[in-house]
């Protein structure tokens, strides 16, 4: 398997994870130290896997909803053997999301360790 695809995958997995609300599925992609932000909140929102996890889980998932599935990659690129950076797309209720993901390579495992975001409110 090449490099980018198992980038790709993981990423697949992420949305999985963020489409069924599955936070279990979403910890197999994220390092246990990535960070979660955004500059959309005031103030600032950041937040820890054991924070950003629980939050997961109260979710009403998208998938419940029937909604359609909005979850595109836009862009992969590498830094190196180890690091990489994702630019994704996806839709939550009447959200959508710009994702710029860092990945690092570490076990010989891809995972997201550092997720900054953009929401933008979709009209209905």
């Amino acid at each position: 398997m090449t490099e980018f695809a198992a980038v790709s995958g993981v990423l697949g997995t992420y949305f999985d994870g963020l489409y069924h609300a599955d936070a279990d599925r979403l910890a197999t992609v994220f390092h246990p130290k990535a960070i979660y932000a955004t500059a959309d909140e005031v103030p600032l929102l950041y937040r820890t896997m054991d924070e950003y996890f629980p939050v997961v889980v109260k979710r009403v998932s998208p998938e419940s909803r029937n909604e359609p599935r909005r979850d595109v990659i836009e862009s992969i690129e590498f830094a190196g053997e180890n690091t990489a950076f994702a630019r994704v797309r996806c839709s939550i209720g009447q959200k959508d999301f710009v994702d710029f993901l860092t990945l690092v390579r570490t076990d010989n495992a891809w995972r997201i360790m550092a997720k900054i975001f953009h929401i933008t409110e979709r009209e209905v």
